[in-house]
């Protein structure tokens, strides 16, 4: 039973339906459940922008197909999700990705392969009938600590990072899914993560310019569909105010200086960089007003908070803070990319082996591993970050003769897991060990004892510890896992 105050009847009680229609159609919400609420689906048919899915949305394709012709029936509403490859998956959520991630396509660095790999991604979700995948991600990722980008960018070479974006736009716009090239102006140089504050980008001009805005710069020449917004302050551009919320960084910048005309969509509005700044509401005010044309929203906001954050943009508008014609723009641009859905596409996909095969050339191997015997894995606990959620990781599925431990480094008896590996193949599994001090003590203090061990770095491979092998996957993927994997037991 659905409360009083559902959206659809404060809709009704607007007097000017074609400004609620306005206001609705620049939301792109979310929703608990593997089956569209009613709610979602009246606000479908009264305007709303469209959608975007989850992992907990997705149990299985069939069942992800069968959600998105539900939301469709409202005519061609925007349904996106992440799907990144790698770690950052909403298909893949329950099993992780058979795609190995961005970070692992740059140490390969061959453009084809980048294409093939996102053009094979675009087939799966075409057929899932989702229709915007919030990637390439184009942050150049100069900060080794970085806690929210890492094996999600393609590397720390401006050139790399460009010519891999345009290949991953390729990819996924050959075969009818609009590209979502993210986070403007740059995520790569931070050591904050926005889902948790307002991190800064304290770059001068210039090295912004020819760094962090050239993988944007290629991906507008590459056609890209859509652009998402970062929550981080660039001081000499936005002073303390996130770009989101930045006229002088959405629309100066990117619309005036880089003659960018697509789709700008703000990063997830729920999270705390703006939430807990200047609120969900004040937050979707300020982004269209500088000009974004699609407010992404995450899973916190309730039906009820929703329905609040209509009322604020309705409220800017009758009050002047937000002109009537920068949701009308925001409108033809989004229509325009709705008409661009409908286009004929070409349907010819690559087999998903494409993505194990860029896993086996991205990872590596320093020193020989002997042959396992009886193995002993330790997988020492890395915290998921926000983006990337409880996606399962491991080497598990392809290990499975192996006794594996997953230990928080903090709780570890080392002598205790010495002993059981006694006699026995010692394997130990790390993600991003470079950003964690209890990971690297508890991994040197492993290998003091067993210089035979095998190190397997399932993040970057920053941290080399002295071992007896040493395998750096470049992400955490499925397929990562299994190319780890080959490499012990050939």
């Amino acid at each position: 039973m659905e409360p009083k105050t559902a959206m659809s009847d404060f809709s009704a009680s607007i007097g000017n339906r074609g400004l609620y229609r306005l206001a609705a159609g620049t939301l792109l919400v979310a929703f608990p459940g593997t089956t569209a609420p009613d709610w979602v689906l009246r606000e479908l048919e009264n305007g709303l922008g469209g959608v975007t899915l989850f992992g907990f949305n997705v149990e299985s394709p069939e069942q992800l197909s069968r959600l998105t012709a539900q939301l469709g029936g409202a005519g061609r509403p925007v349904i996106s999700l992440d799907e990144e490859g790698g770690d950052v998956t909403r298909i893949a959520y329950h099993t992780g990705s058979p795609y190995p991630g961005n970070a692992a396509l740059g140490a390969v660095d061959d453009v084809e392969l980048t294409e093939r790999v996102y053009r094979s991604i675009a087939a799966d979700l075409a057929r899932s009938g989702v229709n915007l995948d919030m990637g390439p991600v184009a942050d150049v990722n100069t900060a080794d600590d970085n806690p929210v980008i890492g094996t999600r960018s393609f590397g720390s070479s401006t050139e790399l990072v460009s010519r891999h974006t345009v290949a991953a736009v390729r990819g996924l716009q050959a075969l009818g899914i609009a590209a979502c090239v993210k986070h403007f102006p740059g995520h790569g140089a931070t050591q904050q993560d926005s889902h948790l504050e307002i991190p800064r980008v304290d770059v001068p001009r210039d090295l912004l310019w020819e760094r962090e805005l050239a993988p944007f710069r290629a991906a507008i020449e590459a056609d890209t569909k859509s652009i998402m917004t970062a929550h981080v302050a660039v001081p000499h551009l936005t002073g303390t105010t996130p770009a989101t919320l930045s006229p002088a960084a959405l629309t100066t910048l990117l619309r005036g200086e880089m003659g960018y005309d697509g789709v700008v969509i703000s990063d997830a509005l729920d999270m705390h960089a703006i939430s807990r700044s200047v609120g969900l509401g004040g937050g979707a005010v300020l982004s269209l007003a500088a000009g974004a044309d699609l407010l992404c929203l995450g899973p916190l906001p309730t039906q009820q908070e929703i329905h609040g954050l209509l009322d604020e943009i309705i409220r800017a508008v009758d009050d002047g803070r937000l002109p009537l014609a920068r949701l009308e723009e925001a409108a033809d641009r989004v229509a325009r990319l709705r008409e661009w859905f409908a286009l004929a596409r070409d349907e010819a996909a690559e087999s998903d082996i494409v993505g194990l095969d860029a896993a086996r050339r991205a990872v590596t191997l320093s020193g020989s591993p002997a042959p396992l015997v009886d193995p002993f894995v330790i997988e020492v606990d890395t915290p998921p970050t926000i983006a990337v959620g409880d996606v399962p990781w491991g080497v598990a599925p392809w290990l499975p003769e192996a006794e594996i431990v997953r230990i928080k480094p903090d709780t570890a008896r080392p002598a205790e897991l010495l002993g059981r590996a006694e006699g026995r193949s010692l394997v130990i599994v790390v993600k991003d060990a470079h950003r964690y001090p209890g990971s690297r003590d508890l991994v040197s203090t492993l290998l003091a004892e067993r210089p035979d061990g095998v190190v397997v770095e399932m993040g970057l491979p920053v941290w080399r510890p002295r071992a007896a092998a040493y395998i750096a996957t470049y992400g955490a993927a499925r397929a990562n896992a299994q190319a780890a994997v080959e490499l012990l037991t050939v």
